[in-house]
């Protein structure tokens, strides 16, 4: 007989899956098409890369896919939330008091939530380190 999982158990799990998609979305969308995501990006992120927009929306792109499929799949659940959280964050700064910068900080507090619960039981974390490294 399988043991039943409850609500309180399965919530992180959809956190977790659901945010990823978030960032998996965003990232596929800026790889696909990264010219209109260039208005969005800061000059100061510009000057400090040296990139050029079109670069740095690609290389942000790829850093969300890495990223959220790492967080997807639930391997090193913490740090890579806590590295999305703080970078969405940064992203949120960058946009201030608007509807979406108000959304993103939202979406931010989230993936932080997710570096505080740590691995569920469907992360390939549970199943690398099992339930004794949980804390």
């Amino acid at each position: 007989m399988t043991p039943k999982i409850t609500m309180k158990e399965i919530a992180p799990i959809i956190l977790r899956i659901a945010i990823s998609l978030v960032f998996l979305w965003f990232g596929s969308q800026q790889l696909m098409n990264p010219q209109p995501w260039t208005r969005l990006v800061p000059d100061a992120a510009i000057a400090m890369t040296g990139l050029s927009p079109i670069a740095f929306i690609l290389f942000n792109g790829s850093f969300e896919i890495v990223f959220g499929l790492c967080l997807l799949f639930g391997f090193f659940t913490r740090a890579t939330a806590l590295v999305l959280g703080v970078h969405l964050f940064l992203i949120t700064l960058s946009l201030g008091l608007t509807a979406i910068g108000i959304r993103d900080f939202g979406l931010s507090l989230a993936t932080i939530s997710i570096f505080f619960h740590g691995m569920d039981q469907f992360s390939l974390d549970w199943r690398i380190w099992g339930r004794w490294a949980q804390n």
